[in-house]
This record gives C-alpha cells, sequence and structure tokens, in this order.
C-alpha cells in the first residue's frame, strides 16, 4: 500500500533567485538569491551603493532586473501588471511622498479606492490605522501633509502603506530623515503596531542599531553580492567573512548589547546583585518582571525610562530578583569580557 501523500509546505512569502542588474558596465545585483518567510522581517544592510535600494525597487518593479526571478507567494511577479502588482504590497519611502492637494485621510486612502473600496469601508480602516499610531482622526484626517510635523507625515505614510492590508510591505530608509526623538519615537511604534507583526516587511537601512532592533535576519550586502544572511546574532558572533567582521566592528559593545539575553548573564548578574544588596537596600516590590528572553538593552531601557519604579528579573526558574542598571551594566561587562572577538570563517562557502 501506498503512504498518503504528504501536504506540500506552502512557498515563502518571497523567493529571490539569482537576481542581475547592471546600470552601464557595472554591476548592481550580482547574482542575488534569498527568501523570506510569511511573517518575517528582513533588513537590507550595507554601505552605501551596495545595492540594497535597487533590490527594494525590483521587489515591486519599479525597477526592471536584466536577470533572474522574483517570486511573491509562490507566483512569478513578472506574469503581474505592475499597477497590480504594487497595489499589493505596501511601500514607505524615506521623503514620505504623500500627495500635498490631499487631505491626511485621502492619503491614506489612496490604495483602497483605486481598489474600489466602498467610501464607508475606506474610511473605517484609515480612521483605525491613525488611531493605532497616534493620530487623532478626527483632529488629522481633515489636515494637510504641510500642516503635519516630520514625524506625523512618517506615521500617515506608513498607514497608507497598510491600508489595504498587503501581504508584503516595503520599507526604504522610512526613519532615516527625522530627527533622533522623533526617530525613536515612530520606531516604538513601529515595533508595536499589530498590522505589522503578521505582515512579511522588507526595510532598508543605513543604521546598524536600527537593524538590530527591528531584523528577525539581516542581509548584508556589498558591491551587489550577499556576504552574509542570518539573525543579527548570527552576523555579529559567526561572520562569514573578514567584511562581516569590519563592518560591524565599531560598534560591536552596544550591538553585544542587543543580542545579549539576561539568561546569558544570569550568572554573573546574581553576584553584582548581591553585592549591591549588601551595599545597601534594593528595592524589588512590585516593578515590571523581566524575563530571561530579554536582551540586555531591552532592560537597561526599561531601567532608565522607569527609573521610579523597582524592576526584577526573573531566572530560568522563574524565581524573580530584584535588577539595577548598575548590577545589569557590571553582569554585562563581566559576561563581554569572556567573549573573544568573532574571527571570520575560513572557508564561507
Amino acid at each position: 500500500m501506498l503512504a498518503p501523500l504528504l501536504p506540500l509546505p506552502p512557498p515563502p512569502a518571497l523567493r529571490v533567485t539569482d537576481l542581475r542588474k547592471h546600470y552601464g558596465a557595472r554591476p548592481v545585483l550580482a547574482g542575488l538569491s534569498f527568501e523570506v518567510a510569511a511573517g518575517e522581517t528582513l533588513v537590507l544592510l550595507g554601505p552605501s551603493g551596495c545595492g540594497k535600494t535597487t533590490l527594494l525597487k525590483t521587489l515591486n518593479r519599479l525597477l526592471e532586473p536584466d536577470s533572474g526571478r522574483i517570486e511573491l507567494h509562490g507566483q512569478d511577479a513578472r506574469r503581474l501588471a505592475p499597477e497590480a502588482l504594487r497595489r499589493g504590497i505596501g511601500y514607505v519611502i524615506q521623503q514620505v511622498g504623500l500627495l500635498p492637494h490631499y487631505t491626511v485621510a485621502q492619503n491614506v486612502g489612496v490604495v483602497p479606492g483605486l481598489l474600489g473600496w466602498a467610501p464607508a469601508r475606506t474610511a473605517a480602516r484609515t480612521a483605525e490605522l491613525l488611531a493605532r499610531l497616534g493620530l487623532d482622526p478626527a483632529r488629522f484626517g481633515d489636515q494637510y501633509p504641510a500642516q503635519l510635523s516630520g514625524g506625523q507625515q512618517q506615521r500617515v505614510g506608513l498607514a497608507r502603506a497598510l491600508a489595504a492590508d498587503p501581504p508584503l510591505v516595503l520599507l526604504d530608509e522610512p526613519f532615516g530623515a527625522l530627527d533622533p526623538l522623533t526617530r525613536a519615537a515612530v520606531r516604538r511604534d513601529f515595533r508595536k503596531l499589530d498590522e505589522l507583526r503578521r505582515k512579511t516587511v522588507v526595510l532598508v537601512t543605513h543604521d546598524v542599531g536600527e537593524a538590530f532592533e527591528l531584523a528577525d535576519r539581516i542581509l548584508l550586502l556589498n558591491n551587489g553580492q550577499v556576504q552574509q544572511l542570518g539573525s543579527p546574532r548570527e552576523l555579529l558572533r559567526a561572520p562569514a567573512n573578514a567584511f562581516v567582521r569590519s563592518f560591524f566592528a565599531a560598534e560591536r559593545l552596544g550591538l553585544e548589547m542587543r543580542v545579549t539575553t539576561l539568561a546569558e548573564v544570569e550568572p554573573f548578574l546574581a553576584a553584582e546583585s548581591a553585592a549591591e544588596s549588601a551595599a545597601g537596600p534594593v528595592l524589588a516590590a512590585a516593578g515590571s518582571a523581566l524575563p530571561p528572553t530579554a536582551s540586555v538593552q531591552q532592560a537597561l531601557t526599561q531601567l532608565t525610562q522607569f527609573a521610579a519604579e523597582p524592576a526584577q528579573y526573573l531566572d530560568g526558574a522563574g524565581a524573580a530578583y530584584p535588577l539595577t542598571a548598575g548590577a545589569l551594566l557590571a553582569a554585562f561587562g563581566r559576561f563581554f569580557a569572556t567573549l573573544t572577538p568573532p574571527a571570520p570563517d575560513a572557508n564561507p562557502d
């Protein structure tokens, strides 16, 4: 008797195969191949001129590659009309690109209108997204882009990209034109937005810290070639070659704080917390308990933003211990000293 056939796994949300693009004689994309799973956030990272934005623009056919194949949920992108393809992909750029003669609500409703949505449905979706992004629809819906701050414009641009509920969202330096405080606030809203947690996201940035903060995986490019594809931790601690190692070297300490978990520093943290307790009282009553999977950076952010509240961390057994920024920094320093600088793979192939 023949064994029953098992169902085939679904195709990835995005598959790129041997993608090539030249500007004159210069190769900009030199045979790129990779996949992005549904619901994953992939960050394209690399030095200026490495091909990040060119790659992003080929995904929605703003640029046509010279050769290669792009598949969206198993469907060849070349078989779709470019306009129909783009209406099914959210797209956010650094300059936002809002229509200046349209109100905020009209800007957000552009793609639903092109798709033939009923006005009431478009209005409800617009109000929902603006509210989720911290913009009161009653206050901002009738305003024009020129009346908004840079951060508000960027939020409207993100709402517009999400309005038709596309499964894939492309973002090209979406926070690059904002001042540091606004950039941090918009990025925080970006991470918390439920809409994005169930979408496939491809994001271009020059900011290494931003990449480590937002990415499930990072595609590091140089001269149009993939240098390494992996999680932030993999790129930092197991670089595939000398370029990858050198690219992160200047920011390694701060990046390690983003990938190191409380579970990793726990052996040192217990000793530091005990030392602080012996030196003086440590508040540990009703603060937020941080899980072992929280990163050192996340814990420090919570401790410094909510300094008046006591905090705790939970060890692997679920026991709670007092946590202070001083103890955490000291424990991380001792842990960091145990790490050897990552050596590139002698044979990355």
